[in-house]
């Protein structure tokens, strides 16, 4: 059994984004209301995904270089920057929960007419990495090939430390941070083709950010409210602790004879208020804006063309 690297290294809460800068994607440390650029002059990584590879050694040195960092970096003003998904593109496939919050299990047997089961064991899926978008993206319509796009707000995990078969009570070690994520979903698609991918997966169909909080800022993950609206209208709100399966048993849970990796991303599932349980169902079309946001980590506002 392989377990997750124990805690031996503290660091400082970091908020961190990548920019598109000169077309290229950078990474960028949020302080107040300025973006932080760190260049390897500065001993940082320049992307997000070299910073989480390199380890909560590596996390401790350079959040304690913030003081020093704050008086070198290049600033970009927040409202000035063009901010991509934290990680753009990732290693792996996002790992997904379904029907991890009761009353959205509830909602959705009813809505197809069966009766409510709590699921015993979590139900996994994944989405494609070419899904991810930007926290202020554009989300493809795909007139043509769905007419029936949804929205789910949902708490998004990066894992931080590599491990397999790692025990629940270890199991937040292993987290780097944590970030907002939009599960848009084409249920059309889901439920004809039975199984979740394809539903799932179209472009730009995972916006995901604005940051991610490093887990020293969330030491409980099961205290978070979470909400979504379209066009302004309140769709979902609901808090983390309402989930089946917490973060600790998911991370567990997927660890059981697959190796996690630095730099996985795992969607932790969503609340009930999604479009396609509603009477009547309600779907996202062209010009509709959706919001989804977290409690202590940030907003997600795009707009579908």
């Amino acid at each position: 059994m392989i377990m997750a690297e124990p805690e031996r290294y503290a660091f400082r809460t970091m908020r961190l984004a990548t920019l598109e800068i000169d077309h290229l994607d950078r990474l960028g440390v949020l302080d107040g209301n300025d973006m932080l650029l760190p260049t390897a002059a500065d001993g940082w990584p320049e992307t997000m995904l070299a910073l989480i590879d390199t380890g909560p050694e590596g996390w401790a040195r350079l959040s304690a270089s913030l003081p020093k960092l704050r008086q070198s970096a290049v600033r970009v003003p927040l409202a000035q920057a063009k901010l991509r998904a934290p990680i753009p593109r990732p290693r792996k496939n996002i790992m997904c929960l379904g029907l991890n919050y009761r009353d959205h299990a509830e909602e959705s047997a009813r809505a197809k007419g069966m009766d409510a089961n709590t699921p015993e064991h979590p139900i996994v899926f994944t989405k494609n990495v070419t899904s991810v978008n930007d926290p202020h993206g554009i989300v493809p319509a795909q007139p043509g090939v769905t007419n029936e796009l949804d929205w789910e707000v949902e708490l998004g995990v990066i894992i931080g430390v590599a491990g397999r078969g790692i025990a629940r009570e270890h199991a937040l070690k292993s987290v780097f941070g944590y970030t907002v994520i939009n599960d848009i979903s084409a249920r059309d698609l889901q439920f004809r083709h039975k199984q979740f991918f394809l539903g799932k997966s179209l472009d730009g169909s995972c916006p995901m950010g604005p940051v991610i909080v490093t887990r020293d800022e969330i030491p409980d993950p099961q205290n978070l409210v979470l909400r979504s609206r379209v066009n302004g209208e309140p769709k979902q709100d609901a808090s983390t602790r309402d989930m089946i399966f917490d973060v600790a048993t998911i991370v567990s849970t997927l660890s059981q004879g697959m190796r996690l990796e630095p730099g996985d991303i795992i969607a932790t599932g969503t609340p009930a208020g999604v479009g396609f349980a509603r009477t009547p169902p309600e779907f996202l079309k062209s010009g509709d804006t959706v919001e989804c946001e977290i409690e202590g980590i940030g907003r997600l506002r795009n707009r579908v063309v």
